[in-house]
């Protein structure tokens, strides 16, 4: 699942808000990006459908649905999943449900991605939501499960990175959001780093969605990230 090419470990996150503004996005950055993570604002204004016609036309979607139920629930949504024929499934790092994710997944070329903890929480955060450990501690505890569980590998913030490298190994995916270029604006993330910096610290894939879609020039934007990244 890890990519040789560079430009291939760049996933463009479309948060945005209906599918003609995501197809022009994707249209604008034809041969610089070909992985797009697709998530809840998108899925719910027809993100399904345009992930499937990623699919047929050659690129590799994520679908960031981070599936949290009963067993048997996140184990047939995983199984519809798989059929899509999409990259990468996101699943929220609960041993139970990582385990279902798994067993559901078997045999397909479908990347299940544990979920440890969202970028836009710190440890003040976690304590809040009843949590007895900081947000380092329990990404590493996640990383281990997930890990144990079988997935295909892990998200959690770039700071987070070298951590988890030495826990899971280096052929599982390690999958990065909150990436931001050097200068730009956090917005709602708090553990964040820059692209050349997250790749040093063991990232296999970066995920960045503001920086590129949000900017005046989304293709030179894309260009720059993936310029960073070679360096590192």
């Amino acid at each position: 699942m890890i990519a040789n090419n560079v430009a291939e470990r760049l996933i463009v996150g479309l948060d945005l808000p209906d599918v003609a503004t995501a197809e022009k996005a994707v249209s604008e950055l034809d041969g610089v990006v070909s992985f797009f993570k697709i998530g809840y604002r998108l899925v719910f204004a027809g993100g399904l459908e345009l992930a499937r016609d990623l699919v047929a036309s050659g690129k590799s979607v994520f679908l960031d649905m981070k599936l949290l139920d009963i067993d048997n629930t996140v184990a047939e949504g995983v199984e519809n999943v798989a059929a899509m024929g999409v990259s990468m499934l996101t699943v929220h790092a609960y041993p139970k449900a990582m385990r279902a994710a798994v067993e559901a997944a078997a045999g397909s070329d479908l990347c299940l991605l544990g979920v440890t903890v969202l970028t836009s929480m710190d440890d003040r955060d976690l304590t809040e939501a009843g949590y007895g450990f900081d947000a380092r501690a329990l990404v590493e505890r996640r990383a281990r499960q997930a890990r144990e569980a079988g997935m295909g590998g892990i998200v959690c913030a770039a700071t987070e990175a070298t951590a988890v490298r030495a826990i899971v190994g280096p052929e599982l995916a390690l999958v990065t959001p909150g990436i931001r270029p050097a200068g730009a604006a956090h917005g709602d993330q708090k553990r964040v780093m820059t692209p050349a910096d997250a790749m040093r610290a063991g990232a296999s894939h970066l995920v960045v969605a503001r920086p590129i879609v949000g900017a005046r020039d989304r293709r030179a934007a894309a260009q720059a990230i993936v310029a960073e990244m070679q360096t590192a």
